[in-house]
């Protein structure tokens, strides 16, 4: 048995578990659990199974791992989905995470390049925030090694329903902040998105419609001529979402770097805004944060913010489709709780407010020129 947690600590993370995606919720409890325990602490996930469904894809990640680290020991995986297996065990005497991408496609790739990049740079130029340390790595195979970090995420999921602890957001914000204030040498990391390109991109698709895209690109030039020609940048984690944020003794750690890169000043800030939906103190904070150093400031926070809830709409549109497919989507669940996707049409519902928003905004800005 492990030993109870804190009253406190125990309220915030039952309400957690309780959730929908509460599973997830209770596999980060139990680590917050083990890593009290005396001794190397244990990563937990869904059992380890090579014989049963997924056994395959298992088996083949398995070996890409220990073709480079022939210690490692598999005790439980931690994702299996999307074409990336996640397994997290024993590198000898020391907990270690890994990942191994199986999908062959482009994308996964660059996605994977990007991220040993990101960890391999960190080696050289430390950020101000703590980052798992690289134990091994196989561009070849598509497989990284890295230390396992003991602590609880932000909140298990990418738009948490409930409202995380404020405790824990002020720690997000504090984080995610100090690394934007990091300023690395030129050349450690890569430029990470291409305005000018997601923009025709979302306008082609029919996210935008021809004014948004022309009052975007009003902006984006207007944030060229204020930089003297050359657009403003920051350095961003790209992916600043609470599931992306464990909350260590010794402090926020942030993971997934896939997305870390230059960014427009304001892009992890605009995330985090769009993902805190039901946290409306933290949002207005973020908001006066993102004006406090005057126009340039704003209206790259607003770029970064439509770009972001563009992206968000998409990706719950997709998920709320999946769901209408999945058998017996139209009937509540036995529990008397909402129907499959239920959850993610409320989400896409406030997605669209939150756009319109946005929008406002924008045509505000572009107004006052």
């Amino acid at each position: 048995m492990y030993p109870a947690p804190s009253p406190v600590v125990t309220r915030h993370r039952t309400v957690l578990a309780g959730a929908p995606g509460g599973q997830r919720g209770a596999l980060v409890d139990e680590r917050v659990r083990r890593a009290r325990r005396p001794g190397p602490p244990l990563p937990v996930g869904a059992r380890l199974d090579l014989a049963g469904a997924g056994g395959e894809r298992l088996r083949a990640a398995l070996a890409s791992i220990q073709r480079i680290c022939p210690e490692f020991t598999p005790a439980r995986v931690l994702r299996d989905g999307d074409g990336t297996v996640v397994l997290a065990g024993m590198a000898g005497r020391r907990a270690a995470v890994a990942k191994c991408v199986l999908d062959q496609g482009e994308e996964h790739r660059a996605r994977f390049e990007r991220e040993l990049a990101v960890n391999r740079a960190f080696l050289r130029h430390r950020p101000p925030v703590r980052v798992p340390r690289i134990v091994g790595d196989e561009p070849r195979d598509r497989t990284l090694i890295t230390e396992f970090v003991p602590g609880r995420a932000a909140s298990p999921h990418r738009h948490p329903p409930i409202p995380p602890a404020t405790n824990d957001l002020r720690a997000t914000l504090a984080a995610v902040r100090r690394i934007n204030a990091w300023r690395p040498p030129d050349g450690a990391f890569p430029d990470a998105l291409n305005y000018g390109a997601r923009l025709a991109r979302y306008h082609m698709l029919g996210l935008l419609t021809d004014r948004d895209l022309s009052d975007l690109k009003t902006l984006l030039h207007d944030v060229r001529g204020l930089g003297r020609g050359e657009p403003p940048r920051q350095f961003c984690h790209g992916e600043a979402l609470p599931p992306h944020v464990l909350l260590s003794p010794t402090g926020p750690v942030l993971i997934n770097w896939r997305a870390a890169g230059w960014y427009l000043p304001g892009y992890d800030l605009a995330t985090l805004w769009a993902a805190l939906g039901e946290s409306p103190l933290v949002r207005r904070q973020i908001s006066q944060s993102a004006q406090a150093e005057g126009r340039l400031t704003r209206d790259c926070f607003l770029i970064n913010l439509m770009l972001v809830l563009t992206r968000e709409i998409r990706l719950c549109e997709l998920g709320v489709r999946r769901a209408m497919d999945r058998p017996g989507s139209a009937s509540a669940d036995r529990s008397g709780g909402p129907a499959p996707g239920e959850e993610k049409r409320l989400l896409l519902r406030r997605l669209h407010d939150d756009w319109s928003l946005a929008r406002q905004a924008i045509r505000a800005a572009v107004g006052t020129r």
